[in-house]
């Protein structure tokens, strides 16, 4: 094991470039697509949702090569790395990340892509983004970073292990990918389009079927549905913005196994993200806090900050529910929560709550604003349907994701001992 800095193994020209200082665009096939700190998540995985794309007359200055190492320079990101496989396909990196070309000679590439997920990197930048530096670390400073560096036989052992643990999960997320555009997929066709299978199992809208103007929604409907807040066909909203565990007489736990507790910043794009950095509460604490515990079927809705990101509650709900964060029950006799969760996150009342957000710095909406959502109610029957397809889908989307954590938690512990040869190749 020898300790060298970033510098030395990386290609003499290519240490530390900038990327391209251009704006994003829409994303355009046949542009090239725009690499933003925002499209790297914190285990440097290239994320599929919101891509963008650039364009500039020197743009192949920024073209990333393949065994490119980029790292994120400013705010709360910073230190985040991507590493640069052609399966990615041809990306230019943007202005606040910072290129560094690895010399296949001196090193695996791939093993940086590991190194800066492990304690020792993270320490590192931590220590940096003290002070005076935060947000402002430079492609010198980034070159001088310590990296350990165990011989090549253990760097392409501990690179051929943790990849097979990274396919097995970027496997899933695929799979997981295709289950939730089914899911929404279904969603679409029978309760925007109209399309769901009438009594002779044809699509509703496109054989005929009759359709009334609903005035609320400004649109047909099909008939014998109905309109109603939202207020009159849940049972609850669950909210405990402003507990605190010291109003409780009590602090968060250090113990990674205990509950989880659950902020706005943990629910994107209908996933929990980032848990292994949330707070947590032990059951004593829990009790305390979730007087009305989550249940199956529960709907998680961020109120701020932001607002309007949604998960459904299928699988694990022991979770308490922290800052900025509503769950939703639904009346089961006049709503399925498969249907609302939809309704509520891509439907109907989607755009009525970003149309109700409000606040002068930090906007959000208000739960009496909430309950006033119009909500299209199918029947019952129908939505019973619906439930029966999708509740299935989302059962082995959470296997999987379950089945993810695990395989993040075995890499994550076979990490260190595979960098310092306690696990290695004989």
């Amino acid at each position: 094991m020898s300790k060298v800095l970033l510098k030395n193994i990386c290609k003499p020209n290519e240490i530390g470039k900038y990327g391209i200082p251009a704006s994003a665009e829409d994303y355009d096939e046949s542009k090239v697509r725009y690499l933003r700190i925002s499209d790297i998540d914190d285990f440097g995985k290239l994320l599929d949702k919101d891509k963008k794309s650039v364009s500039a007359t020197d743009i192949n200055k920024y073209i990333l090569e393949e065994n490119d190492i980029v790292v994120a320079r400013t705010g709360n990101s910073t230190g985040r790395t991507y590493f640069h496989e052609k399966k990615n396909g041809i990306l230019a990196f943007a202005g606040f990340l910072i290129k560094y070309g690895l010399d296949n000679n001196k090193v695996n590439p791939k093993y940086l892509k590991y190194y800066t997920i492990s304690s020792e990197y993270k320490q590192w930048v931590k220590n940096l983004s003290v002070g005076s530096t935060r947000g402002n670390i430079n492609a010198q400073t980034f070159a001088n970073c310590p990296i350990l560096l165990p011989e090549r036989k253990q760097q392409n052992f501990l690179v051929s292990i943790l990849s097979l643990l990274d396919d097995k999960i970027e496997l899933n997320n695929r799979i997981n990918d295709n289950l939730e555009l089914m899911a929404k997929t279904m969603y679409n066709y029978w309760f925007v389009q109209f399309d769901f299978p009438n009594e002779n199992g044809k699509p509703y809208k496109s054989s005929g079927g009759k359709m009334i103007w609903n005035e609320i929604l400004k649109r047909e409907i099909p008939e014998g549905w109905e309109v109603k807040k939202l207020n009159d066909c849940i049972e609850l909203i669950i909210d405990y913005r402003g507990k605190t565990p010291k109003k409780l007489d009590a602090d968060w736990s250090t113990n990674n196994s205990d509950i989880v507790a659950i902020s706005a910043k943990h629910i994107k794009k209908g996933k929990l993200v980032n848990l292994s950095e949330a707070n947590r509460v032990n059951n004593s604490l829990y009790n305390k806090w979730m007087k009305e515990k989550l249940i199956e079927g529960d709907i998680l809705m961020t109120s701020e900050a932001p607002c309007g990101e949604f998960f459904y509650l299928i699988g694990d709900i022991k979770y308490c529910l922290s800052q900025r964060v509503f769950a939703i029950r639904s009346n089961m006799k006049i709503l399925s929560h498969t249907y609302l969760y939809y309704e509520l996150s891509i439907g109907n009342g989607y755009s009525q709550i970003l149309g109700k957000v409000s606040g002068s710095t930090v906007f959000g909406i208000r739960q009496d604003e909430l309950r006033t959502v119009n909500v299209l109610i199918p029947s019952i029957s129908l939505q019973k349907k619906f439930e029966k397809q999708i509740l299935p889908i989302y059962h082995k989307i959470r296997i999987n994701e379950q089945q993810n954590q695990q395989l993040s938690s075995l890499r994550d512990w076979l990490l260190p001992m595979l960098m310092n040869g306690q696990v290695k190749v004989e």
